[in-house]
């Protein structure tokens, strides 16, 4: 499933979750395939709350060749989202990929600053086309909670399921889609740059029969 473009630049794509789910990960892995295609990225660094994060995230933007936009410790994650789409729509890159600081589902200011950053990159050049919540493949019926409360925060667009190795079930993806309507769009199978694959329901069914049969 193709992740969806601005018809003007930058695409600007919001990547949401709880904590420790593999965010900032699959933005480095979604950024090395886009530069391998031939596209010019930024990497907002949104997490304004965990030093790591900035760090790891510049880490795959030197990996990639792509453009690292990030700011102060405990800083507003909304302004460092808007500089990054600024300095984007400058200098003509293609597609803005914004981390976020994790957060839980059930903290209310947290969820409303989320919501605000949703509005805010939404405010200047070009447009934000994907809000992919990413969520470990492990996380059971809790997925669906945390899916639900993200989608009212911030119009979930599609699902990145990590963490999808043989003894994960998945089993998360039937109850978002049929509940919420949202896709899984990418499926995170390892920690190699290439493990980041389109998710393919038929190969996906198919894998849960073979596992269940054992």
């Amino acid at each position: 499933m193709e992740l969806a473009r601005s018809p003007e630049s930058p695409t600007i794509w919001l990547f949401v979750g709880v904590n420790g789910v593999g965010k900032t990960t699959t933005i480095g892995k979604l950024g090395r395939r886009l530069t391998d295609e031939g596209s010019s990225v930024v990497m907002a660094a949104g997490d304004t709350f965990r030093a790591a994060a900035a760090e790891q995230l510049g880490t795959w933007a030197d990996r990639c060749g792509a453009q690292l936009v990030r700011g102060a410790e405990g800083g507003d994650p909304s302004a460092i989202i808007f500089d990054a789409v600024a300095s984007a729509s400058a200098k003509g890159t293609d597609v803005v990929l914004a981390d976020t600081a994790g957060r839980l589902h059930t903290k209310s200011n947290l969820m409303d600053e989320l919501a605000k950053v949703r509005r805010v990159a939404d405010k200047g050049a070009g447009s934000v086309t994907e809000v992919l919540l990413v969520l470990d493949a492990t996380t059971g019926q809790n997925g669906l909670q945390q899916a639900r409360q993200f989608t009212e925060a911030t119009d979930v667009t599609g699902v990145v399921l990590t963490k999808l190795d043989g003894s994960a079930k998945g089993g998360i993806v039937f109850a978002i889609r049929s509940e919420l309507g949202i896709p899984v769009k990418l499926v995170g199978l390892g920690e190699g740059a290439a493990d980041l694959v389109d998710f393919d329901a038929d190969e996906f069914v198919e894998a849960l029969f073979d596992s269940g049969s054992d």
